[in-house]
């Protein structure tokens, strides 16, 4: 008997949407969709760009689920976010091309995100409290390539920085963590 998909995991589903399942692929972007767009929101401040990558990253779920259907990994979420992220660079670059940069990206928000907070509780203890010392621009390009995978090129563009800059931060940042775990 075939299960409906709200009873599905989001790997389940991404599996289902690999054999071009549209009620499982409805399904994922209702599960999904707030929460993406929350993170992507936290990158980019420009709502116009945050609905564009929105948008290809789940053109791009429905044309690449079976790449992660092939993968071992429960972890739908972070593929997803994968997805979202490298389709938030390309944007950056698509628009950097054809007009001025996007308005204030990585904004620094005076309440916590509900992603800072989720973070910090799996995060807790000596690692969480060396990740908090850390200068913003260190803490942004850690994230960045660490917690979101993003590469050091996919980091520039999306923090609108110079790819030495990057490369200096995370090796600035780095240093200050194992100085700060050690």
């Amino acid at each position: 008997m075939k299960r409906s998909p709200a009873s599905l995991s989001e790997a389940q589903l991404v599996r289902r949407v690999s054999h071009g399942d549209t009620a499982a692929f409805d399904e994922l972007y209702r599960r999904s969709a707030p929460w993406l767009t929350a993170r992507l929101r936290r990158r980019c401040a420009d709502d116009e760009i945050v609905v564009e990558v929105l948008q290809e990253t789940y053109l791009a779920v429905w044309r690449a689920a079976g790449s992660f259907a092939d993968m071992r990994s429960e972890e739908a979420g972070g593929w997803l976010w994968t997805v979202a992220a490298r389709r938030l660079v390309d944007a950056f670059r698509t628009r950097g091309r054809h007009s001025t940069p996007p308005p204030a990206c990585a904004v620094p928000v005076s309440a916590p995100s509900a992603e800072s907070e989720v973070l910090e509780a799996a995060i807790g203890g000596d690692l969480g409290t060396a990740l908090d010392r850390l200068a913003p621009e260190l803490h942004q390009v850690l994230t960045a390539m660490v917690l979101d995978g993003l590469t050091v090129r996919e980091t520039s563009m999306l923090l609108q920085l110079p790819e030495g800059t990057v490369k200096t931060r995370a090796r600035r940042a780095r240093l200050e963590m194992r100085k700060a775990l050690s």
